[in-house]
């Protein structure tokens, strides 16, 4: 099959056209408190054979494709989430990753076979699927509900880490490696996959990293092209090795989006851009390979029960078992059961078993299908009721401070772009009250549209931007100081937060 400039000038017309009102309907399942990936399936499954006729159903592409989809989504969610939230619910996250997603998938599987008369292969299968949280959805909907960052922390560790384990036991399921292996072979590859592609992981992120903050690019627009080759770069290294691509993509992801790199915020700002690009094209796609003909009743009745099991059965007994690790007040942990979303991973997981050929794996996918879609709209919109019926929602606070770093290479310094938000304790503090460390120092503070360069009696106030050059060697000690400004005052070292861990815990 060729592919030729007139097919790719109608394909950028149907795929700009449909991208944006993609995007446009974002502010709609924002508003609804649903995941968008409803209204993109939606949007595929109208393109599809059924409706507009665009046919779709190579599986080995669907495949391929949305792996390259959910390494861009975790590439974004591990540079977005913030280490200091995660870090006090990562034991929760992990357990919730790995010995959650065991459970998960044995509850699952017994009920598919015994209850549901599936075979041993396809109900294992349904499990392991089914099992892991999806990022994506998380990422989306839990941002918006105002919750403990302990909470925040274990939905995203979990969403983060869980899609990794789940890929390996579901290609090794499918490809037969099971019968090879055994079952103790099996898990010590699944443990193995995992360690590697952690510990490649951490390589390229603290490595990436290191490069980062000396190198002076010639554009600003080159530093998040380049964090996100990074991450990618861990993927494929991950893979190359036969690691978990998706561990180490989220871990190196992680830790570039928590160190102190130049132009964060612009290239978080584009990681989340090219995220929603990837969901868009994977949901899409996802509702282009349906076929609904295949659906009937016995299909709907499958997937109701599947998820009936999945919602009542696994999901919690998972979370209590998983919670043994780090032990939380049960009203959090049934938030947390409730919110297990599933969305696109599920599906994506099913085009393994689609394109290994496995018997019965059509009807896997369309189960699935029906199992996300149904149950996505029964939890999605919930889970702001659902938080404050059990008192863990709490007041959502702007952040007080925002930091943006660009470097000045033959200075052997940065020049941060600081910005007072409505909620920083800055507004009244006067520049020479911040006490910046030796070297560093105000140069320039822009006010309604007019800058100005400050003295030390300068009061600044909320919406100021300031610019502030600081040698390399204090970079780190000068936002730490405006932060903690920012946290508690012109008396912020008097009121106890002089140390950087309190501070942290105030700004955040």
């Amino acid at each position: 099959m060729t592919f030729d400039v007139h097919q790719l000038d109608s394909f950028v017309l149907v795929g700009s056209l449909v991208t944006l009102v993609a995007i446009l309907a974002v502010r709609l399942s924002a508003g609804a408190g649903l995941p968008s990936l409803l209204i993109y399936l939606f949007m595929g499954f109208l393109l599809g054979e059924s409706v507009v006729g665009i046919p779709f159903e190579d599986a080995q592409l669907a495949h391929a494709l949305g792996f390259g989809a959910l390494a861009l989504i975790l590439a974004e969610g591990g540079l977005t989430t913030s280490w200091r939230e995660m870090r006090s619910s990562i034991r929760l996250g992990v357990s919730l990753a790995t010995v959650g997603v065991a459970v998960s998938v044995a509850v699952v599987a017994l009920a598919a076979h015994y209850l549901l008369g599936l075979p041993w292969e396809l109900a294992v299968l349904l499990g392991a699927v089914c099992s892991p949280t999806d990022a994506a959805a998380v990422f989306s909907v839990l941002r918006v509900v105002p919750l403990p960052k302990r909470l925040t922390g274990a939905l995203e560790a979990e969403s983060g880490l869980n899609d990794a384990p789940t890929v390996v036991l579901v290609t090794v399921i499918s490809t037969g490696a099971v019968a090879e292996h055994g079952l103790l072979g099996v898990s010590g590859i699944i443990v193995f996959e995992l360690a590697a592609g952690v510990l490649i992981g951490l390589g390229v992120g603290f490595a990436g990293a290191w490069v980062m903050r000396r190198v002076a690019l010639p554009s600003s627009g080159l530093y998040p092209l380049a964090v996100l080759s990074l991450t990618l770069a861990a993927y494929g290294a991950g893979t190359a090795v036969h690691a978990s691509g998706f561990a180490a993509i989220y871990v190196a992801a992680l830790v570039l989006g928590n160190s102190e790199l130049p132009h964060r915020l612009a290239t978080r700002s584009f990681a989340e851009g090219l995220a929603w690009l990837a969901q868009i094209g994977l949901f899409v796609m996802l509702g282009l390979l349906l076929s609904p003909g295949r659906i009937g009743i016995d299909t709907v009745a499958l997937a109701l029960l599947t998820g009936l099991v999945l919602t009542v059965v696994a999901r919690p007994l998972s979370v209590a078992v998983s919670s043994l690790a780090q032990p939380m007040p049960w009203r959090e942990l049934v938030f947390i059961s409730w919110a297990g979303l599933r969305g696109a991973v599920p599906v994506v997981l099913t085009t393994i078993a689609l394109a290994e050929g496995v018997d019965g794996a059509d009807q896997l996918f369309d189960i699935v299908f029906v199992m996300v879609v149904v149950y996505t709209l029964l939890t999605g919109p919930t889970l702001p009721l659902v938080a404050r019926l059990l008192k863990v929602a709490r007041r959502s606070e702007p952040r007080g401070l925002d930091v943006e770093a660009a470097p000045l290479d033959r200075l052997a310094a940065d020049l941060l772009q600081v910005t007072i938000s409505p909620a920083s304790k800055m507004h009244g503090v006067e520049v020479g009250e911040l006490r910046l460390p030796p070297g560093a120092s105000v140069s320039l503070v822009i006010r309604q549209g007019e800058a100005m360069v400050p003295e030390r009696r300068t009061v600044l106030r909320h919406g100021d931007d300031l610019l502030v050059v600081a040698p390399r060697k204090v970079r780190e000690a000068t936002e730490e100081r405006l932060r903690q400004v920012s946290a508690g005052g012109r008396l912020a070292q008097w009121l106890g937060e002089g140390t950087p861990g309190e501070q942290r815990r105030v700004s955040e």
